[in-house]
């Protein structure tokens, strides 16, 4: 289902989550984005697209978690859930039941915290409840969806330095400054432990499409390369993207962010009309300064990897189109916010890191600088 649309009759296996077989497609129209090719439904994207929707493998603390509702694959989680999401309006109605969109999306209605209790280590007790949009949410970091203050909420932990929630807040800041479209990240503490925490930028007549979605909806020729197909996909669609990717790209250049796959930037479209609004608004810039590594290792110019264009960001930034949007007053003004940043985590990023950090973002802006 895509809200009410009849989109195809599936055959599931409810045991493992997994798709046997497309039955028959109703409406190829609202197929999802890089299941159909030359006009026809590829079976195996269908299933691949499905899987994709899971908690991926890679998750932290995936195997405690599953343990805890005796599951042994993590894909069954979707069919309990109806394979609900709070990035888009796709749904699996059991046939025959009767079921409304209006009745069970997450954006309107009410979901579980069970499931999110469990992802964050805490113990179920009595009857689990799995309607919930944590069965649905990808990445590896530790996270879940919460209603605060009636907001469809993120909270999203970090690894073992715990530094990715202040990266988040501090891309906020530098977007800010240059007025890069961007999702907003604050600090949220629980039991001592940082963790990020942003609004929902998608709501019920919106849907987030990612940029390996739209890329796989069309074969990428052999002369051209994965910058090149994502942005005549894009054209394809009538959305010129080349301004949104510089702004993206340098907000990664100056972050040095090493984890911006294609599955965490893309486009939004309208659900119900299924036009392309245009860009999604940056977000996930947590995997970025080093979060992985020691003090000591943090470099302070060259050989940061990258993703999803070039092996680094030193031939990343060279298919920015135009610097001339960059406000390099502003980026000065706010390094000292940036720096504040740091000095409220608490301990988690010493005064040491901060400053092998703060030094590395001003030799990230100075190169910048350089360019123009």
């Amino acid at each position: 289902m895509h809200k009410d649309v009849e989109v195809a009759s599936l055959e599931m296996d409810d045991e493992d989550g997994l798709i046997s077989e497309v039955l028959k497609v109703h409406d190829i129209r609202h197929m999802p984005v890089g299941t159909v090719y030359k006009g026809m439904v590829d079976g195996r994207g269908v299933r691949r697209w499905w899987a994709s929707r899971s908690i991926p493998a890679s998750r932290s603390g995936l195997r405690d978690f599953l343990e805890s509702l005796e599951l042994y694959d993590v894909r069954a989680l979707l069919t309990r859930s109806m394979g609900l999401s709070l990035s888009d309006q796709y749904w699996i109605c059991p046939e025959g039941s009767g079921i409304h969109w209006k009745d069970v999306n997450f954006f309107d209605n009410p979901f579980s915290d069970d499931i999110g209790d469990i992802l964050f280590g805490r113990r179920a007790s009595g009857d689990i409840d799995m309607m919930s949009p944590d069965n649905t949410s990808d990445g590896v970091l530790r996270k879940r969806w919460k209603i605060i203050d009636g907001r469809r909420c993120l909270i999203k932990g970090g690894t073992g330095l715990m530094q990715e929630p202040f990266n988040e807040s501090m891309a906020s800041r530098i977007m800010t400054v240059l007025g890069i479209p961007h999702v907003d990240y604050d600090i949220m503490w629980i039991e001592n432990r940082p963790y990020s925490v942003c609004d929902d930028f998608i709501d019920r007549d919106t849907e987030l499409v990612s940029a390996f979605r739209i890329m796989a909806s069309k074969k990428r020729r052999n002369d051209r390369s994965i910058y090149q197909h994502y942005t005549e996909c894009c054209l394809d669609l009538g959305i010129d993207v080349v301004p949104f990717l510089d702004r993206m790209l340098i907000l990664d250049y100056i972050m040095g962010n090493t984890d911006r796959h294609t599955n965490n930037f893309g486009l939004i479209r309208n659900a119900d009309t299924l036009e392309w609004l245009g860009p999604a608004p940056v977000f996930d810039s947590g995997t970025s300064l080093g979060c992985d590594l020691l003090t000591r290792e943090i470099p302070s110019r060259a050989g940061v990897r990258s993703k999803p264009f070039k092996g680094t960001h030193a031939e990343q930034i060279g298919l920015v189109s135009s610097l001339d949007w960059v406000d390099f007053d502003a980026l000065d003004a706010v390094l000292p916010e940036l720096e504040a940043v740091m000095d409220s985590s608490g301990g988690f990023i010493d005064p040491a890191r901060r400053d092998a950090l703060m030094g590395f973002i001003k030799s990230r802006v100075d190169d910048l600088r350089s360019l123009c």
